[in-house]
Formats: C-alpha cells, structure tokens, sequence
C-alpha cells in the first residue's frame, strides 16, 4: 500500500482554525491546539446567547410597555389584561415599538383601553 502524505490537507486545516481565530489574544490567534479549544468556547457561548438575546429583548419590550403604561394612569399588567379582553392581537415586541417611537399613538391606545 502506498504511503500518503496529509501535509496539504493538514496546512489547509490549520490555516482555516487561526483564520477563525483572528483577532482573538495571545497564543489562541497563534498556536492551532489553543485556537481550536477556543473556537469550541466561542461556539458554545453563541449558542447559549442566542438563546439569552431572545430572553433580554423580551424583559426590554416590557420594561418600555410599562413605563409607558404608567404614564398613562395603567400598570403593566392591567395594560396587557385589557389587551387580551379587548381583543387586540399586537405582540409585545410592537407595543413596545409604538411606546417608544409612536407614543401618541400608545397613549390614544391606552385611553381606549381604560373605558
């Protein structure tokens, strides 16, 4: 059987574990067997805050709906309650939207909220 030699698959490799590694301090932009455990770590922590961003944005919505349902004469809770009696289907991303960018708009939609 003939002898098969990886030296270019092998540089191939290394050259594409330090690219992903640019920028990154010390010996984990430089030495492939550090640069390889921190691509591993990097993963790791995208994957779990992509999960966290999700969760962070939610508790923003509803720190920005509240504020501006105070500032209409309502809490958080009766806000979304009269929401869910009334029928009104917006999500809190968009609420939060119009609090923050429309608040004529959030304050008209409180008004009618508290007949």
């Amino acid at each position: 059987m003939s002898r098969v030699k990886r030296g270019v698959q092998k540089n191939k490799r290394r050259k594409n574990i330090l690219a992903q590694t640019k920028g990154y301090r010390f010996d984990r932009s430089r030495k492939e067997r550090v640069a390889k455990e921190a691509i591993h770590h990097a993963g790791v922590h995208a994957f779990r805050h992509r999960r966290t961003k999700k969760r962070e944005f939610r508790y923003l919505w509803t720190i920005r709906i509240n504020a501006a349902a105070r500032g209409g004469g309502m809490s958080y809770s009766r806000f979304i309650d009269a929401l869910k009696k009334a029928n009104i289907a917006l999500d809190r991303k968009v609420l939060s939207a119009l609090a923050k960018d429309h608040p004529e708009v959030f304050v008209r939609l409180t008004k009618s909220l508290k007949k």
